[in-house]
């Protein structure tokens, strides 16, 4: 067979569903092998677009999708989405097409190193060099992408290379069981704990990939210790459980930052220092530290672990439990984490009510999308002023349903990503992780983007509306970049020009066949939510944000005085 023919067969046993791309001349070959595959190819505006349903459809899954781009500029645009998903530990795979092998060595059109460009955003970059190495590298480069941290892989085939005959088959892909932590390392943590006066927990987006929930609600419920989440480890615990503690990760102190200062032992679970540094929370690195992830903890300052279990994250908070089971195990009793707790969740309901007209406050927002939205529903983040309010203002009963990008941090995911979520919605509708017995319904899909943060990948409409794509997009406009604007204005008492012009937006839903409404009274933003949540296709609601809010929101939290 040809080796374009071999690739794709070797990307069908590995399970591989979904292929998201531009395709270019060099990809002709691997294009028709692709039209008799069982894969579906989604056909995108822009890869950066594909990039990131990759990285979405890997996070939700687990499993890596592929993003495809030509050689020279497809290679190039497809890079900021593979970077993205490759810090926040998603697998996928990226293939791209190369010129052929007899004008690389030479100036040539389109011809660059593609490879080495790649090398420092994703886990092992390659180019096909020949037909009969093409199973060893795929598998190769499928296994790395879900191996712990998981991450973007490139291959690389050039024109030539997939014209030529092969005999060479698939290798049948084998999983591997990780292995468990060391007891004396058990043992210590087990002391750490019971000798601890407030211990806190914080979990991050290891627990999401890792598909611990259970274990860790187990461990709370048998300790009581309450669980702070990263932007990326929402869901870890339910927003309704006393033990939820929400979200820390903004820049200055909050409520839930303050019961890390308190806390005498913090456990870490799947955390990543690229979400949020230790200096932030630790910034005497005096912290007692337990450690519970995949990989040995990274070395920082701030982040020096005494104890670390190392292995997979729910057999090993599995082993932790019932170790402290066995015995007098420790009951703790709270108060001060109850008391921010309580804080918080009075912040969050602070706004309910408003009936605000013109603008409506990115507080009444969040809390009428999370009414909306049942505790399957996904939601997805951009990056900008609103991922800010997401982060602080919207909190989850399942892991894996608010997607926000917080190692890489680059704009333009939102309205792509919804699309893979779409995908692969009906996979995602089995056993609840919580339980591992109750049915969950198809989730539905809702994207949350700034304008600037919209507009970067607005051509992924017309991809929506050509899938049918069951998918809501909101847009909070305040006509410029808000985030850049709300930073300079705290550093500097003032902003540089950050304002730009925004398209009639009915007028452009319109353009694309997609449902619009403007919403700029408060009062009905909830029947607007419902409209579109119910409407079959995409939908576009946007929201004209008082952004205002942004500078007193800097002031509250920097007048939070620690009392009880």
């Amino acid at each position: 067979m040809k080796a374009s023919d071999l690739l794709v067969r070797c990307l069908e046993r590995e399970g591989i569903k979904y292929i998201f791309g531009v395709p270019g001349e060099e990809n002709a070959d691997f294009m028709m092998s692709l039209q008799k595959s069982s894969i579906q190819f989604v056909l995108t505006r822009h890869e950066q677009g594909a990039a990131f349903m990759a990285e979405v459809h890997g996070r939700l899954t687990g499993e890596p999708a592929v993003c495809l781009g030509t050689l020279g500029p497809g290679a190039t645009n497809l890079i900021t989405g593979v970077a993205d998903g490759n810090m926040d530990r998603a697998p996928m795979l990226v293939i791209t097409g190369q010129g052929a092998t007899t004008r690389q060595h030479k100036e040539s059109h389109q011809i660059m190193d593609v490879v080495e460009m790649y090398k420092p955003v994703t886990k092992w970059a390659a180019s096909i060099r020949h037909p009969d190495s093409i199973p060893e590298m795929v598998r190769k480069a499928v296994r790395l992408t879900r191996s712990e941290k998981p991450g973007a892989v490139l291959l690389e085939l050039a024109e030539d290379v997939a014209k030529m005959e092969t005999k060479a088959e698939p290798i049948e892909p084998h999983r591997y069981r990780r292995p468990q932590c060391d007891m004396k390392s058990l043992s210590e943590a087990v002391e750490l704990i019971r000798q601890a006066k407030q211990p806190i927990i914080i979990a991050g987006n290891g627990m999401m990939r890792r598909r611990a929930t259970p274990e860790l609600r187990r461990l709370v419920e048998v300790t009581g210790i309450g669980v702070i989440s990263t932007f990326m480890g929402k869901g870890a615990v339910a927003r309704t459980s006393p033990h939820c503690l929400y979200t820390i990760g903004l820049q200055q102190k909050d409520y839930p930052a303050f019961a890390v200062d308190e806390a005498d032992l913090v456990i870490t679970i799947g955390y990543d220092l690229v979400e949020y540094p230790p200096r932030l929370w630790n910034p005497k690195g005096d912290k007692k530290i337990i450690d519970i992830d995949t990989l040995p903890a990274e070395i920082d300052n701030q982040y020096q672990a005494h104890v670390e279990l190392t292995g997979e994250i729910a057999t090993n908070l599995a082993l932790l439990t019932e170790a402290l089971e066995q015995g007098k195990h420790p009951k703790y009793d709270l108060p001060r984490q109850t008391h921010w707790r309580d804080k918080m969740t009075a912040d969050l309901a602070a706004h309910k009510d408003d009936a605000t007209e013109g603008t409506i406050r990115p507080q009444k927002v969040l809390w009428d999308v999370r009414e909306a939205l049942g505790p399957s529903d996904i939601l997805l983040s951009g990056v900008g002023a609103h991922k800010m309010w997401i982060a602080r203002y919207y909190h989850c009963d399942e892991p894996n349903t608010c997607i926000i990008p917080n190692g890489f941090c680059s704009m333009g995911l939102p309205l792509p990503g919804a699309i893979a979520a779409h995908l692969v919605a009906p996979d995602l509708a089995v056993a609840n992780p919580a339980t591992g017995k109750e049915k969950k319904p198809e989730p539905n899909v809702f994207a949350i983007c700034g304008d600037g943060d919209f507009l970067m990948n607005v051509q992924e409409m017309e991809t929506a509306r050509r899938l049918n794509a069951d998918i809501t997009v909101m847009v909070w406009e305040d006509g410029g970049y808000g985030l850049i604007a709300w930073k300079q204005d705290n550093e500097f008492g003032k902003h540089t020009d950050l304002a730009f012009g925004n398209p009639k937006w009915l007028e452009l839903a319109n353009a694309f066949g997609w449902q619009g409404q403007y919403v700029d009274k408060a009062k009905d933003l909830a029947p607007a939510l419902r409209k579109a949540i119910d409407h079959k296709g995409p939908s576009l609601i946007v929201v004209p944000i008082d952004y205002r809010e942004n500078p007193l929101l800097t002031k509250r939290l920097g007048e939070i005085e620690v009392t009880i």
